[in-house]
């Protein structure tokens, strides 16, 4: 399957109607475009934590890197057109006030660095910046805001954070917020009525509300709030791999009746449950020491267990489908977030294909699986972007 190519979008997904139908309009008089002319398709992921290697300074965005996960070429190789970068600080290290700093400076480097490849990679805000980005055989860079507590209890930073670009604020990371529970707290709490107050707040704007790493109690309390279609940006099945960040089957179910997306996470230890009962063992017997942390670490830790098999992954993304429908299911890698435990065939961006491929070999059409990659995450952003309203 040509993983760089596409016939146009079905006529179903309208959001896809309607950027073809600007497309044709666009184009030099006796250049229209035909249903039988290829272009494109969209290959989205919805998450990304590439900004935690280009903050340091040494990554660079426009080399294929001997480390790491995302870059141009990488992206280029992958047939990927729109990346999601994560704006993420630590929720347990930092303050808010000093995550919402950080969070800025972040914000800044990705901007600079897009900046340096204006031939390659553009910023995008909206569906149509997706679609003129593609027209122009640039890939899309959007970003995401990775846990509430760089809102610093305010809409106002809220605000603020979506003029800058952010498109989604995941509502937690790894421990509460005031105003909602985490997925990595025990206590399972909900949405405060502040929380209600930034759900709203969110519907209006137009932002995407992202429910990975919530408590089971906020997933709830946030889908009984939102008059927006709500996603996942990188979660994956429960049912497959049980750990409180994945969904369970009601959970896939009730978000894809609301309109919205569960863009599958990669991370090993979410995708199957052997693999981390052995990281944990390893994990154990080997700490962390000096000269032995980070990739050199991961490296032996899986030289040591193995990674799953690429089946694995394609496991959540057709059971997703089984229990949401395929008009509910994305991409959300989580690469360069998860110290490359990734699974076998799937080691970095370059590899989505073969994502395709194993798909295509479960039977998925060729348009249900641009759904899967893009179609979907384009269709419930144009539809929480129509929910926007004036102040």
């Amino acid at each position: 399957m040509d993983m760089t190519r596409r016939q146009l979008a079905s006529a179903g997904i309208a959001v896809a109607a309607a950027c073809t139908a600007r497309r044709q309009e666009s184009a030099p008089k006796g250049e229209g475009r035909t249903e039988q002319d290829a272009s494109p398709r969209h290959v989205i992921d919805l998450h990304c934590d590439t900004p935690m290697l280009l903050r340091g300074g040494d990554y660079d965005l426009g080399a294929r890197n001997s480390r790491g996960e995302v870059d141009i070429p990488r992206m280029r190789e992958g047939g990927v057109t729109g990346a999601f970068f994560s704006v993420y600080t630590s929720a347990t290290r930092n303050t808010e006030l000093e995550a919402l700093r950080d969070a800025l400076e972040i914000i800044d480097t990705v901007g600079r660095e897009v900046d340096r490849f204006p031939d390659e990679v553009a910023l995008a805000r909206s569906t149509r910046d997706i679609e003129d980005a593609l027209d122009k055989g640039l890939i899309a860079i959007l970003l995401g805001v990775e846990g509430g507590h760089m809102i610093a209890g305010s809409l106002a930073v809220l605000r603020s954070l979506y003029r800058l670009g952010a498109r989604y604020l995941t509502l937690t990371h790894s421990r509460d917020t005031a105003w909602a529970g985490s997925s990595g707290s025990e206590g399972n709490r909900g949405l405060s009525d502040f929380g209600g107050s930034v759900i709203a707040e969110m519907n209006r704007l137009g932002m995407m509300v992202d429910i990975s790493h919530v408590s089971d109690q906020t997933f709830w309390d946030t889908l009984a709030a939102s008059t927006a279609p709500v996603i996942a940006s990188h979660s994956s099945a429960r049912a497959i791999a049980t750990h409180k960040r994945n969904l369970s089957d009601e959970m896939i179910r009730a978000l894809a009746e609301s309109g919205g997306v569960v863009h599958i996470n990669y991370y090993n230890t979410f995708l199957d449950g052997d693999y981390a009962r052995r990281s944990q063992a390893w994990n154990a017997a080997n700490p962390a020491r000096p000269g032995f942390t980070g990739p050199a670490r991961t490296r032996a830790k899986l030289a040591a267990i193995g990674r799953p098999p690429l089946d694995k992954l394609l496991d959540h993304f057709d059971h997703a489908v089984q229990v949401g429908g395929v008009e509910a299911v994305g991409l959300g890698s989580d690469f360069d977030g998860v110290d490359g435990e990734l699974p076998e065939g799937m080691q970095d961006i370059s590899m989505v294909p073969n994502i395709a491929d194993g798909l295509a070999r479960r039977s998925y059409t060729e348009a249900d699986i641009d759904k899967i990659l893009g179609e979907n995450t384009l269709r419930v952003m144009a539809d929480i972007e129509s929910h926007a309203s004036p102040a």
